[in-house]
This record gives structure tokens, sequence and C-alpha cells, in this order.
């Protein structure tokens, strides 16, 4: 027993004198290791409640740095957090008490703004929302655009190379990234918050870094592209009866819209019901009659006026082909934000229904009815009575495919006795139809088991490689992506 308790008296002791130091490094008020930790230890689904040594609160990329070091030379693993509004346990500690939750969320300043280049240089901890806010008091756009943009931080969302609304146009996270300041597993700072659209000098470390998810180094700050502000963004709602339809009026607003195509939003029928249950001061047109409902953006340059006639065309013309049954058009920005609150409130609809089992897959888009049929047959032979949530980006083939138990069945006992099982038959489905497993989320912990069964041996061999490479202690968020 004695060599046990030495042991357990060593280890307080070490982790009392990296406590001590790194008080010295953040100034003691923003060491947090005592009281309330839970918005730090628990994920934003309730998924997983861990238990951190203490939470580290830097305010520059330099004590960010120190902080690491000082992890590092008492191996105690970092878990990098923004704001912590992740969907796959990607940014909380886990249950051992000895890991340090390294929160960005005091490295909120935006560095500047460069008209000319159209680029920002922001710290990591700026929330997403407050950057477009900037952007557009300069006149100018930043699209990343997603519902949780009101509190995560765009260290996360590069982290985790987020998607949202507008990638049909603009592209993921890692599009709309010029260049990198980040902090690696040896507390060194690479500087390469470069503004440069071209710059060809070797392997591009900021892209190995963008979807890393906090595994490989800290992004501690960024430099963002910029837009022109459209002179115009118009909403229509269309109502379709199929998924044929809902994709074969995709390829006509882009082949009518071109690059002013900005949002692409599809919603299942049940899913809008679930909306409509629930929140019934949101108005959610015409879902009672059609399969599924699109949500299109139209954002021009030239006037409200013409980007309203380009929408109007291209409606007449698909109800005219039999694509759109019904369809309305926003008559003013309050009507646009209406539309857009009732596609934002399904995620919140689904929490209120009950738990259920979400995916973040993309499949081609010319193959999307097909894996939407194929598997909508397969869960309801395989699990009678459940029901179908399906929303997401059909502009850039991501969806949303969430599975919720059976009406009157406990939604909790449902999760924990059919979330293998869903997910297999999910995955499998993804698999066969050439997609991906997670989309726009990442993997964080909840999907490592998942990436190893549907990721080639080759790839995960070279991911290891890489990690192996730049963390050979496994420091930095120990156990996510994939397990070394």
């Amino acid at each position: 027993m004695r060599p046990n308790s030495d042991s357990g008296q060593n280890r307080s002791a070490a982790q009392s004198l990296l406590l001590a130091e790194l008080a010295q490094i953040c100034g003691q008020p923003n060491l947090l290791s005592q009281g309330d930790l839970s918005a730090w230890e628990r994920d934003w689904r309730g998924r997983s409640h861990g238990k951190a040594l203490a939470v580290a609160r830097p305010d520059s990329t330099e004590q960010v740095a120190q902080v690491v070091q000082a992890c590092a030379r008492h191996g105690a693993s970092i878990v990098p957090q923004g704001g912590n509004t992740g969907l796959v346990v990607g940014s909380t500690p886990d249950a051992s008490g000895t890991q340090v939750v390294l929160s960005l969320q005091r490295m909120n300043q935006v560095l500047c703004v460069d008209k000319a280049n159209l680029t920002m240089t922001v710290q990591a901890g700026c929330i997403l929302q407050n950057l477009q806010e900037v952007a557009r008091q300069e006149g100018l756009l930043f699209p990343l655009s997603l519902a949780a943009e009101g509190s995560c931080t765009i260290g996360g969302n590069l982290a985790t190379n987020a998607g949202g609304t507008q990638v049909l146009r603009y592209g993921n996270a890692r599009e709309l990234c010029l260049g990198l300041q980040v902090v690696n597993a040896q507390g060194q700072i690479w500087e390469g918050l470069s503004g440069l659209r071209k710059d060809n000098t070797g392997y591009d470390l900021r892209d190995l870094f963008v979807g890393s998810e906090g595994t490989l180094g800290v992004i501690t700050a960024a430099t963002l592209k910029l837009y022109p502000l459209p002179a115009a963004q118009i909403t229509a709602w269309a109502a379709v009866p199929t998924m044929e339809q809902a994709v074969a009026l995709l390829g006509a607003a882009q082949l009518h819209l071109s690059a002013s195509l900005t949002g692409f939003e599809v919603m299942g029928q049940f899913a809008l019901s679930l909306v409509a249950k629930h929140f019934d001061a949101l108005r959610v047109p015409f879902y009672k009659n059609s399969g599924f409902c699109v949500l299109l953006e139209n954002s021009d340059a030239q006037s409200p006026e013409h980007a309203r006639e380009m929408l109007e065309r291209l409606l007449e013309d698909a109800m005219e082909q039999g694509l759109v049954s019904d369809a309305v058009i926003a008559q003013s920005v309050t009507q646009a934000q209406q539309l857009w609150h009732v596609r934002e409130a399904i995620p919140l609809a689904q929490a209120q229904e009950g738990l259920n089992i979400k995916h973040d897959i993309s499949v081609p888009i010319s193959r999307i009815p097909e894996f939407v049929q194929h598997t909508n047959a397969l869960l309801e032979r395989e699990i009678a009575g459940v029901r179908m949530v399906n929303f997401g980006h059909l502009g850039d083939g991501n969806l949303h495919y969430n599975v919720q138990a059976p009406e009157g069945q406990d939604a909790q006992l449902f999760l924990q006795s059919q979330e293998a099982r869903v997910n297999a038959l999910v995955y499998d489905s993804v698999r066969a139809f050439g997609g991906s497993i997670s989309a726009e989320h990442g993997v964080g912990g909840l999907k490592v088991h998942e990436l190893e069964h549907h990721k080639s041996p080759v790839a995960l061999g070279m991911m290891r490689a890489i990690k192996r490479a730049l963390d050979p202690q496994d420091l930095l968020n120990p156990g996510r992506v994939l397990r070394v």
C-alpha cells in the first residue's frame, strides 16, 4: 500500500507545483481550480461531463506558449477550448482530474482590418458574431455563419473547419483563412499571420492546423478573408414534393443565379413539424403538404430589385416545371429573418422532443435522394416507428440526418439501446454512397472509433505519423480525432 500512497502524494505535489506556475503565468484570478467549473467541463449537448485539474485563461499568445511549456514539463495534457459549443465532445476534459483546460476566451481582440487587402486579423477568442459586425461596420462581409455564432469563437471555428449556411458560395472556415498564429506542443510560437493569397513556399502549415481540433497546436490568432457587402440579400422559401426535386431546384438555382446563390437549405416535413409543435410563435410555411421545404438566399451585387427579379424568375420557372409546389419571397429583412429562424429552430425543437441520435454527414449531391430513400427505408425496417429529422445544407451536400425515437417511447432509453445500431446502419450507408461520417462538426471524442472503422489504414497511418511528429508527448487534446 505504501508505494501507491507515495505515488499519490508525489502526483499531488507535482500538480500543486504546476498550478502555482500557471497562476504566475496567467494571474491568480485567471487560473480556476476551485468551485463550479461546469461551464468548461460539460459539453454543449450534455453528453460529457469531465473534471479538470484547472482552467487556465491566458490573455496573450506569449502566455499560451508559457502555459503549454509548463504543462509539458509536468506531463499534464491540455484541452484547448473556445466557446465550448462543439457537438462531438472535442473541447471538454476527461474525468481524470489531471487535464488543464486552456480557454482562449480572454483573447478576443480584433488586431486590424486591412480594407485594401480585404482581410482582418483577429485573436482566437473573438466571438464569430462580433467579427461579422466589425466587418459590416467597415462595409465588408465576413461570410462564415452558423447557429452558434453568438457564442462560438473563431479559434474553435478554424480548429474544427466549421461550415454553416454559406459554404455553397464562400467555402468552409478553411477557405476563409489566409494565415494563422499557432503555439505548438513544445510551446513555440509559429508566426504565420500572412494576408497573402499566393504563397507557394513549401508545405501549407495553415491547412495542417485548420481542422485538427486542437490535437496538433493551439490556434491563437488568424488572418481572415473579407468580401464586399452585397447590395441585397433576398430570401425565399419553397415547398418541394421530394428530395429529387430539391436537388433539381438546386441545379436550376445554380444555373440561374450563379455565384449570387449564397444559401440553399433543405428541411424535411417531420423536422418542420417539430418546430411548429414546440415553437408555435414561429410560422412554418407550406410544410404540411410537402415532403420538403427549401430556404434559398440570393445575394446580389447590383440592387434589391435585380436580386428579387432573378429569384422570382427562378421560382416561376421551377413551378412551371413541377419542381416547386408553392413559394414565398420575403418582402423585408424582418420576414427574411423569420424564415431563417424557422430553419435555425430545428435543432432546438429536436431537443424539446427528446434526446436523439445525431449525424452530420455529407454525400455527393447527385446521390442524396437515393441515399435518403435507401437509409430511411433501412431504418424503418430495422426499428419500427423510428422518426427521421432530416435537414441541412443541401447546397454543399451536408445533411443533419438525425434519428428520433418512435413516438411515445422513452427518448433516453432509445438513445442508450439503439445508438450504436443506428450509427452502424447510417454510417455504413454513408460509406456505400461515397460520403463522409463528419461533414462540419468534426470527430472530437465522439467519433474516434467510427473514424477508425471508416477511414482507410493508409490515411490513419499518415495522420498518426503527423500527430507523433508534432506532438510526441500526446500533450494536446489526447484521445480526440484519433488514438495514437
